[in-house]
């Protein structure tokens, strides 16, 4: 490959060959993204190839942006696609388990976090490094789960997935940048993988919907890396009916950061919003820009949306521009082509699972291989740990190639019933205690 030549004339070689390496920089506190000069992409980054690695580091650590771990870090900044087919960058942080040959095969995860949120606090290459100022981020609570994912002895890319600009909702990109992380991983000298290495993907909630449009675009976008189950939890399925579910509720919130992240990407979004949000909801969709997922949930506790436009609500959902954002970011569309595990509560109060069981419907009479873990007992949060069991072997299994049951749908045991369920969690708890106190979490050997 020969160098690019920026508009300016200027050769910009960073990409090119071996792209520059920074080392930890330890006892200093991470700066903002947005402030970040890592963040941005070196000029004619565009000429080169959906995962190239533009510029890398190794960083620090911390659970809750306070307790050191002892864990190898390194970030990728990776040329990817946005869903316009127009070049973009974005980060990843891969995760590799101590003691890590590379004579030894791995396998690899990409664990989606349920950033859920505009602001670039709770980004997971910002949220999960030490003295991160990241309170209320669900990335520093989801370690816990990506550190067990390390202790299987699986390399870990965590993407930011929602990209450079907070894309919280948009369709389709997720899966780009999720996909294109992976290439990255594979493909970075460092980890020492080899490029057909078999790749899990695993996320819940605005993770389990990221993961699934990784699913779905996977065939038609990156067939070479060698994706071999997709875990979906409680993939959201339709934002539309979401969004009317949550108004007025505990998560009230959620919605409305998600119209904020929309009117980004949708100018017709953007001009019923100009015209139809009041001027204490257009005040209010910028304030939640600068919010972390916690921080908006709390202020904006059972808000009702219905007080902040002008016609009704459901009017205003109703208009030609509104429902072509809902059809446009809802899953179904395509058919997954590796196999997927979907887990979903039935009482959830957050997804419906009538929108789940139409996901799981649409794929399977598509012919995708499903098996749907449909919980009987457990809420929306209680599900995400206690199904990280069995998410765990049934992604051990995926690696191992073993015989797949097709078309399941489990309904009458739940997790909670499941005595498989608290071995795997004696385990986790032992490495939640070791990620609390900064020790080092073991792996099992391959």
């Amino acid at each position: 490959m020969s160098p690019m030549t920026s508009a300016e004339g200027a050769v910009s070689p960073e990409w090119i060959g071996r792209a520059p390496h920074d080392d930890v920089r330890r006892g200093t506190r991470p700066a903002l993204p947005s402030r970040d000069q890592f963040y941005q992409p070196p000029a004619g980054f565009h000429h080169a190839e959906p995962g190239t690695v533009l510029r890398s580091r190794d960083v620090e650590l911390g659970f809750l942006g306070l307790v050191p771990q002892q864990i190898r870090a390194t970030q990728l900044l990776y040329r990817t696609t946005n869903r316009h087919g127009e070049p973009e960058a974005s980060v990843t942080t891969v995760l590799v388990p101590a003691g890590h040959s590379h004579r030894q095969p791995r396998h690899v995860v990409s664990y989606q976090c349920a950033i859920d949120a505009v602001s670039s606090r709770c980004f997971p290459s910002y949220a999960l490094r030490r003295r991160a100022k990241a309170a209320g981020s669900l990335a520093q609570l989801e370690y816990l789960l990506v550190a067990a994912a390390v202790a299987e002895g699986w390399v870990v890319s965590v993407p930011d997935h929602e990209g450079l600009d907070g894309m919280w909702g948009t369709p389709v990109e997720p899966g780009y940048r999720i996909l294109d992380g992976l290439r990255a991983t594979l493909n970075f000298e460092r980890f020492g993988l080899a490029p057909d290495s078999r790749v899990g993907l695993w996320g819940y909630s605005g993770g389990g919907l990221a993961s699934a449009w990784a699913a779905e675009v996977h065939a038609d976008y990156a067939p070479d890396v060698n994706v071999v189950g997709a875990v979906l939890g409680s993939p959201v399925g339709n934002l539309g009916n979401t969004f009317r579910r949550l108004n007025g509720s505990t998560y009230a919130a959620l919605p409305a950061l998600v119209v904020s992240a929309l009117a980004k990407s949708y100018p017709g979004l953007a001009r019923v919003i100009e015209e139809h949000a009041t001027a204490e909801g257009r005040a209010m969709l910028e304030r939640l820009e600068r919010m972390t997922t916690g921080q908006a949930v709390i202020r904006y506790f059972k808000t009702n949306m219905d007080h902040w436009v002008r016609p009704p609500l459901e009017q205003v959902l109703a208009l030609p521009e509104v429902q072509e954002v809902f059809e446009a970011i809802r899953l179904g569309g395509t058919v997954p082509t590796p196999p997927v595990l979907i887990v979903q509560a039935v009482h959830d109060s957050v997804i419906a699972v009538g929108d789940i069981d139409e996901l799981a419907h649409l794929y399977t009479e598509g012919g995708a291989r499903v098996t749907y873990h449909r919980d009987l007992f457990s809420e929306h949060m209680l599900l995400h740990p206690m199904s990280a069991p069995m998410t765990l072997r049934w992604l051990t299994d995926r690696f191992a190639d073993r015989p797949l049951d097709a078309h399941v749908v489990r309904t009458k045991w739940p997790t909670l019933f499941n005595p498989i369920t608290y071995a795997g969690m004696w385990r986790l708890g032992g490495i939640v205690a070791r990620v609390m106190l900064g020790g080092r979490v073991p792996f099992r050997p391959l």
